[in-house]
């Protein structure tokens, strides 16, 4: 896979490219790269905002600065690179993330996210230039990145090779495996702390009563189950 994420702050993507599960898919031969807006901005003094139409509070970032951006760094037209690759804008009008839109990202060969700041895009940037939009939750970020950190990393974790041990992802929350719903509880050494204690049946022995009350808890702790 080759992910591209164009923002404002690519600096703010260094904690991630530490993590494990990044590191380990970059070692997998997928690629990770960063770009800045104002690197490639058609406008001076490294500008990439101006002030809305119609008057309000806050700037919002250009059209022309996400085009020259793109078509700077691929070296083609804006549709060449649209047919090519999708590119995804992180909005709070984009559809939501779930494991199963992790799971259709994470099969895209190439893939281009677009982090907002301000007052977002010029609405031309969702209209004609993203192919996809993508939301982490209904609720409103300075920003883009860390909408975008949100998205590589449920996406990255789903690469071969991420996790180090491929059955670490069979069986975890929203898997198949669980039928979609949460996963069940997990405890570990002591036994009991401060009257605390694990439940009896972990304790058994007994891998089918394991299994049948971890697959009542997966159910048990799942919305609407």
């Amino acid at each position: 896979m080759r992910l591209d994420i164009f923002s404002l702050f690519p600096e703010a993507f260094d904690w991630l490219q530490t993590q494990r599960p990044v590191q380990n898919a970059l070692r997998e031969g997928n690629e990770l790269r960063l770009f800045n807006y104002r690197d490639s901005t058609p406008l001076t003094g490294r500008q990439v905002d101006d002030a809305p139409y119609g008057g309000g509070a806050g700037m919002v970032i250009r059209v022309d600065v996400i085009v020259r951006a793109l078509e700077e760094t691929y070296g083609r037209p804006l549709d060449d690179i649209r047919h090519d690759r999708r590119i995804a804008a992180l909005a709070p009008v984009g559809r939501q993330l779930t494991d199963a839109v992790a799971g259709e990202l994470a099969a895209d060969e190439r893939l281009t996210l677009l982090c907002g700041r301000y007052e977002g895009f010029d609405q031309r940037v969702h209209d004609h230039v993203a192919t996809d939009e993508i939301s982490i939750g209904p609720y409103v970020l300075s920003g883009g990145e860390p909408a975008a950190m949100v998205v590589i990393d449920a996406v990255t974790r789903k690469l071969p090779g991420a996790l180090g041990r491929e059955e670490s992802r069979v069986v975890e929350s929203f898997s198949q495996a669980l039928g979609g719903a949460l996963e069940y509880p997990h405890y570990t050494r002591p036994e009991e702390y401060r009257s605390w204690r694990v439940p009896d049946v972990l304790l058994s022995g007994h891998h089918g009563e394991v299994e049948r009350w971890r697959q009542e808890r997966s159910q048990h702790r799942t919305p609407g189950r």
